[in-house]
């Protein structure tokens, strides 16, 4: 059994985590259960964790099972039963919410020491988005601070990291957020300035350790080594310089403890302006929902039916493979409008082919009667004999009653 911190800055339960996770899983023995206490006060908290279930079984193959702790079990048995299976697991996760709820819930308890444990001794702790925010010697109130106005200010950490990786840290997810636009939400909502002033409020040294969306970090403690995969970095900052590891970067524990100096270049994290990556170029269903929707349009204005038809499908198989996605905040009703308009479209499409031919040509070929009765009418027999020669090749029989030319389609 490997020991294993496992950070995710976001996404932990996307497609975009799908490879990671597996990769993990690999490494894992024992069984796995899904710790609910971060978001346990949300009156949905029992569908989260049916969509996270459902996640892991469907797209990621494995079984998961809940431990529930979003209040301490007033019930003694109760609560034995949720430690016991904490102690068995292999594999511990927990996920969205808030990390200063998590805090109040879990201090006084077992839990913060049997966490230490499984590390020390054999087990995986994946801690993503809000619990993720608790590994570190300070938390960031984030709720607090984004939503309610507070000053920005630490809350005490778990202290996890020191524990594992031999030198005092915080741990700050969804570091590349670039929810707000045209504000700074970067670095998990707090923005460059707040932020900058936090750091100021550490004891010197700490480390600031910031994991992008859709990105995971795997710490071994036994090879001690930190693994970065996903969609985007990890960032290592110490007093205002940070410097930036990709996917695919490897660094030992005394590199992260180096910090900044571990790279190349160090570069400022001030900047004198926001470099924010478009809410459209964050992996999100949205997204996915808004570039299928324009090669949509692109094939039906070519009238390439195939390419129409590919995209309707892979739209919905991203709602499906969306659907475990405990932080989406603007759930699949976008996404399925856009499939509907889809299949308007594409259904206005097939109408017009499917019409009657007859009724397509009829305005043309009543224009070109009209001509010939014209031409009869005037004796024009040369220009007569044309129109309706021309008419019947183009499949169009032409035939005079006693009330007037009648035609119809010989051919489809």
């Amino acid at each position: 059994m490997s020991r294993l911190l496992v950070v995710m800055g976001s996404g932990e339960t996307a497609p975009t985590m799908v490879k990671p996770h597996r990769a993990v899983f690999e490494r894992v023995t024992g069984p796995s259960v899904l710790l609910d206490t971060p978001y346990g006060f949300q009156s949905n908290a029992d569908d989260i964790s049916e969509r996270a279930v459902r996640y892991f079984d469907q797209s990621v193959g494995r079984t998961v099972s809940v431990v529930s702790w979003r209040r301490p079990p007033v019930d003694a048995v109760a609560q034995e039963l949720a430690l016991a299976s904490l102690r068995a697991a292999g594999w511990v996760f927990a996920g969205p919410g808030s990390p200063t709820y998590t805090l109040r819930q879990w201090r006084e308890t077992a839990i913060p020491e049997l966490l230490a444990d499984k590390l020390a001794r054999s087990g995986v702790v994946l801690f993503a988005s809000a619990a993720a925010l608790t590994l570190g010697t300070h938390t960031v109130p984030v709720y607090e601070i984004y939503k309610a106005g507070i000053e920005p200010h630490w809350e005490p950490g778990l202290n996890l990291i020191e524990g594992v990786l031999g030198f005092p840290a915080v741990l700050i997810p969804h570091y590349d957020n670039a929810e707000g636009g045209n504000h700074d939400t970067r670095y998990c909502y707090l923005g460059a300035q707040r932020l900058a002033a936090l750091e100021a409020s550490l004891p010197p040294g700490h480390l600031i350790i910031g994991v992008d969306e859709h990105t995971a970090v795997v710490f071994d403690l036994d090879a001690k080594t930190a693994t970065v995969s996903g969609n985007g970095a990890l960032t290592l900052r110490r007093s205002g310089v940070s410097a930036v590891f990709p996917a695919g970067t490897v660094l030992s524990f005394a590199d992260l403890s180096a910090g900044p100096s571990a790279a190349v270049v160090p570069v400022p994290v001030a900047l004198p302006a926001l470099d924010l990556a478009s809410p459209a170029d964050q992996p999100s269903l949205r997204g996915a929902a808004d570039a299928l929707d324009a090669r949509f349009t692109t094939a039906l204005a070519a009238r390439d039916v195939d390419t129409c038809v590919a995209a309707m499908l892979e739209l919905e198989q991203a709602i499906v493979d969306w659907a475990g996605d405990t932080e989406t905040n603007d759930g699949a009703d976008h996404p399925r409008s856009v499939l509907r308009g889809m299949v308007v479209r594409l259904g206005e499409l097939a109408r017009r082919g499917a019409a009657d031919p007859a009724e397509t040509v009829g305005p043309f070929v009543e224009a070109l009667v009209e001509l010939r009765t014209r031409a009869r009418e005037n004796r024009d027999y040369a220009t007569s004999d044309a129109v309706r020669d021309r008419l019947t090749t183009a499949g169009v029989e032409l035939r005079d009653t006693p009330d007037g030319p009648t035609w119809h389609l010989t051919t489809e």
